[in-house]
């Protein structure tokens, strides 16, 4: 699982690292602390980042970065273009059923 200072640092590699809506991120880590389910996980943080804006700029970016940190994680081999433009509906429509995201990101999933 990655944790907020894993989550700072992947926004710092686009922007200042400044977290805007601390509750957010904290309700979700928080929430998924004892969790054993990363995708679950992801597909909440994705929603905290893109939703929420949690850091200050960057969010879109930390979120496709975010993502693609879990599945390499996870062993998934997975298309960045598809993830990035997952992260970028996501926003763009507001989507902000965790379920959908996650079968949104199914689909950048390769088998």
């Amino acid at each position: 699982m990655l944790s907020k200072k894993d989550l700072i640092a992947i926004n710092e590699k686009f922007s200042n690292g400044k977290i805007v809506n601390q509750s957010s991120m904290e309700f979700v880590l928080e929430t998924t602390k004892k969790s054993k389910h990363w995708y679950k996980t992801m597909c909440l943080l994705t929603r905290a980042i893109l939703i929420d804006h949690v850091f200050e700029d960057g969010n879109k970016r930390t979120a496709a970065a975010m993502i693609m940190a879990y599945l390499d994680m996870n062993d998934y081999t997975y298309n960045p273009d598809a993830i990035g433009k997952i992260v970028l509906l996501v926003a763009r429509k507001n989507i902000t059923d965790t379920n959908k995201i996650g079968r949104m990101i199914k689909h950048g999933i390769r088998t």
